[in-house]
């Protein structure tokens, strides 16, 4: 398609060379129609778009015929919070970068577990922050937006509203879920943030070369006399510890048994094929302390050491002596433990399960990175994770934000959520920030893909949501025309479908989702800030005018469609008084509107920037009085809420625009609950 003074960027097999993470790209175009942006033509390979099973909405499949939007939430975190690896290491959330592993989570056989997963993309933002405090001592600080995961599902850290009404928030009580705290069990937790001391550097090799040894014909203490070190079994990781520690000099003396050489001093390696004489490396001290202990237990575990569904065993054979040992490092240490059997002998247990695990490897600092791997563990709460209290810091901080393969991570010992709509980028070699806002994707052949998935046997039709994550009606939908035949693809295959725009291109189609209705079910929502139309020339030029939308509500339901309106944003001392409101109701409710949903304007960071210049350009007078409500950040205050909420509940009531924004056609609407209006921006589509 040519468009009015288009500029080709590339075109054909050579556009890849511009964007080489975007696959099938076909062209790169930008036009004067959409100043600033710029649209890439790809041929998709798939279109049905899984939801994660870690996302609270109420649906599990979207198409996305546009990869891109500029209306993305966000959800965050500070900076130090520190987030669970994927080797049982932790690292500050500000500190990771895409394509680090950590620890993440999923649904297997029907039971949460922890899975090892990917960091796909990585953000910096500016949020009010909440700290949200558990009974184990810790503190979380996160935006009120941000999702934890408790034991009675996703819970946001502050109160407020979405599109399908009041969404589920954390209070007093609440018990999260996780491996709990880590790193708390005063000085031996922290000691491997340190330089391995002396104590612990012979504890280390006296383990991993007993451990080795039992691996022999012989099981027990005698195949040290004969034996060479190292065998097979052996890890590079450990290996390569080993050796660096036996060039390091002693740092402190060490007590070691009666006749047993110099006190704190490893034997130089003897240069026999190994890398040192064993029984010189391996010798009993007589009184260990917390480092000599965690050493012995950190190389006893890279070489005997077993993890399966996040619990530790050590596999020692029938040596009492080392059996003793071990027990007695872990009883020194603070962990529980238990010693059954086993074909070859005795195994100590380390109870308490992915926490313990996490802590031991804080503690004992084993080489061997699958040492310290709790997938596969399920995940459980504890008194520890239960929530004392949340309270708002009354300012703004720097927060981040990443996106995982599984839709969530581990921060401080709690699953969290992220978000999952700006990740799409990062597929593409795009940032997750600016170029989420201004580089679109246009899938091109979107609808002969989903035409092709829809007909497969394993389809179970399930309910299809657009424009949740990106809007299907962008602008650029009125020149490339995909939605028409996506209906089409979906009606014929006997799809439920619904659909959320901000445009007006959706009247376009209305033919064909009016026959698409008649075959399944399908829920429409349209969004009007204001019928103002000289307020809403200067505050958002360029989009449709608030009759053209009314007319389109109209439309819909003259049709015999359902249709839901979002009354977002409302403007403080501009668009909010009882008469504007009232005048913008009652034509939504004349216009035929099944339900409507009022959100006060929302000022993130970017948005802030641009709305207040242009504040101070048309209303100077208000400026400081936009200063004072919002000063906690991106929400108004909160007093003003209340007074809005009390303001329009009996409006909607009047008009009769109680029931849900948006629904599936013959579905029956949630009960409404509206007594302040929704702190959130992100709307979400029943």
């Amino acid at each position: 398609m040519r468009w009015s003074e288009q500029q080709v960027l590339e075109d054909g097999i050579g556009a890849e060379a511009t964007l080489p993470g975007l696959r099938g790209l076909l062209r790169t175009v930008r036009t004067p129609e959409f100043a600033g942006t710029t649209f890439h033509e790809v041929e998709a390979r798939s279109a049905l778009n899984r939801v994660p099973g870690t996302s609270p909405v109420p649906f599990r499949w979207t198409v996305n015929p546009y990869r891109g939007c500029s209306h993305a939430c966000v959800y965050c975190l500070a900076g130090p919070t520190r987030v669970l690896m994927a080797d049982g290491s932790t690292r500050p959330i500000a500190e990771l970068r895409v394509g680090d592993a950590v620890t993440g989570t999923e649904q297997v056989d029907g039971t949460r577990r922890y899975v090892r997963t990917t960091v796909l993309a990585h953000w910096p933002t500016t949020k009010p922050a909440h700290v949200v405090r558990l009974g184990g001592g810790t503190e979380l600080v996160a935006s009120g937006e941000h999702r934890f995961l408790t034991e009675g599902g996703w819970r946001h850290v502050a109160g407020g509203w979405c599109g399908s009404g009041r969404r589920p928030r954390l209070r007093p009580g609440s018990r999260l879920v996780g491996p709990g705290p880590i790193g708390r069990a005063g000085a031996a937790a922290t000691r491997s943030r340190r330089p391995h001391s002396a104590a612990y550097r012979q504890g280390y090799l006296c383990g991993l070369v007993r451990g080795d040894a039992l691996g022999g014909d012989a099981l027990g203490s005698d195949a040290l006399g004969s034996g060479r070190f190292p065998s097979d079994r052996v890890a590079l990781e450990a290996l390569g510890r080993a050796h660096g520690f036996l060039a390091e000099p002693a740092i402190r003396p060490v007590a070691v048994a009666a006749g047993a050489g110099e006190p704190g001093r490893i034997p130089r390696p003897a240069g026999r094929g190994g890398i040192a004489p064993v029984d010189e490396v391996v010798r009993w001290p007589a009184h260990p302390d917390d480092d000599w202990c965690a050493g012995f237990l950190g190389g006893l575990a890279d070489v005997r050491g077993e993890v399966e569904a996040g619990e530790l065993r050590f596999t020692l054979g029938t040596d009492q002596e080392i059996i003793g040992r071990v027990a007695g490092a872990l009883h020194r240490l603070g962990f529980r433990f238990a010693v059954g059997r086993s074909a070859g002998g005795r195994v100590v247990r380390v109870a308490g399960g992915p926490a313990a695990l996490l802590r031991l490897a804080q503690v004992a600092d084993p080489a061997v990175g699958r040492r310290r791997d709790i997938s596969g563990a399920p995940v459980l709460g504890g008194p520890a994770l239960e929530v004392v209290g949340v309270r708002p810091l009354g300012l703004s901080m720097p927060m981040y934000d990443i996106t995982t393969g599984t839709g969530d991570f581990v921060a401080e010992g709690v699953v969290s959520h992220n978000c999952f709509a700006r990740n799409t980028h990062t597929y593409l070699d795009m940032d997750a920030g600016a170029d989420f806002d201004s580089q679109i994707v246009v899938k091109v052949n979107v609808a002969r893909v989903l035409e092709r998935e829809l007909r497969r046997p394993s389809w179970g039709r399930e309910p299809v949501a657009m424009g949740t994550n990106t809007d299907p009606y962008q602008r650029a939908e009125g020149r490339y025309r995909l939605m028409p035949d996506v209906i089409g693809a979906l009606a014929r295959s006997g799809t439920p479908f619904s659909l959320l725009t901000k445009g007006t291109v959706l009247a376009r189609d209305l033919p064909e989702i009016t026959a698409a209705a008649a075959d399944v079910p399908v829920g429409l929502g349209v969004s009007i800030a204001l019928v103002d139309r000289d307020l809403q020339g200067r505050l958002e030029p360029g989009t449709p005018s608030p009759s053209a939308r009314l007319d389109m509500v109209r439309r819909i339901t003259d049709a015999g469609l359902s249709c839901g309106v979002m009354v977002a944003p409302v403007l403080p001392l501009l668009t909010d008084s009882a008469e504007a409101l009232d005048a913008l109701l009652g034509r939504i409710a004349a216009a035929g509107a099944t339900g409507a949903s009022v959100l006060a304007l929302h000022l993130r960071p970017g948005t802030r920037e641009w709305f207040l210049t242009w504040l101070g350009r048309e209303y100077p007078q208000l400026v400081d009085r936009y200063a004072r409500l919002y000063r906690r950040g991106a929400y108004v205050d909160p007093e003003y809420r209340r007074a809005l909420g009390a303001r329009v509940g009996p409006l909607l009531r009047r008009h009769g625009l109680t029931g849900s924004a948006t629904t599936l056609r013959g579905q029956v609407p949630p009960a409404p609950d509206p007594p302040e209006p929704p702190r959130s921006e992100q709307l979400s589509l029943l």
